[in-house]
């Protein structure tokens, strides 16, 4: 699409290569359960568009096609991600922690616009206080700055809990994780000009505290066999 409308090949030859190619994509994608952000069936389609006067110039079209695949791409490439580091995130037995998560995935599959991609923000803000209201107790974790967290203090809560079941220098670690995961579902949930790629990466860091609380707590069981109590003595590391 763009090597034809840069001066590039004529569109004669290449149309027939084209449409054959956006079948096995769009087939592709459909097995993904994704859609296929191309409107243009052919690329006379294409020339349609590029020469209605929308987009004179050369660098416009890369531009405007550039916007139209990259929500795709990030999708795609952040499922690789997600595959990659085993960071799909399984039950935890906790109702409402594997509901909010359930339902940041819906919300982000079928975002589409800025106050979608804030509902997103929104709702990984409320799992990360649903993941510390499962594991805060108050007549055992104290917060650092002896402050008692309100029910919604989700950072205070985690870092209590971090405080006293872990030891040495995961504690801070996790700390900063927590803090920063919270950071970006508030920035995107009051972020006017949302986008799903930032959506997607607070998704990605919501999971990735629900797993490691997970880890921390037992509800996941380590590949080694061995029990997550003792990732909780002095000097331990979690091995991430």
């Amino acid at each position: 699409m763009i090597a034809v409308s840069t001066g590039g090949p004529r569109i004669q030859e290449k149309n027939e290569e084209y449409k054959e190619r956006r079948l096995r994509i769009k087939a592709s994608l459909l097995q993904k359960q994704i859609d296929d952000p191309n409107p243009y069936s052919d690329l006379w389609a294409w020339y349609g568009k590029w020469s209605s006067g929308d987009l004179p110039t050369y660098q416009s079209r890369r531009d405007y096609l550039a916007g139209l695949y990259q929500p795709l791409l990030d999708n795609l490439a952040l499922q690789e991600i997600g595959r990659a580091s085993g960071l799909s995130c399984e039950e935890t037995g906790w109702s409402k922690v594997d509901r909010g998560v359930d339902g940041i995935r819906i919300a982000l599959e079928t975002a589409t616009t800025e106050v979608d991609f804030q509902t997103v923000g929104l709702r990984c803000r409320e799992t990360l206080i649903s993941l510390a209201q499962a594991v805060y107790d108050p007549h055992l974790h104290s917060a650092s700055d002896g402050t008692s967290p309100s029910p919604t203090d989700a950072y205070r809560m985690l870092e209590a809990y971090f405080s006293h079941t872990l030891k040495g220098k995961t504690v801070e670690a996790l700390r900063k994780h927590a803090k920063a995961s919270l950071g970006l579902a508030n920035d995107i949930q009051h972020r006017r000009s949302a986008s799903f790629r930032e959506a997607a990466l607070g998704a990605e860091a919501t999971r990735s505290v629900v797993n490691i609380v997970a880890i921390i707590s037992g509800k996941r069981d380590l590949q080694s066999g061995e029990d997550s109590s003792s990732l909780t003595g002095d000097g331990e590391e979690i091995p991430f």
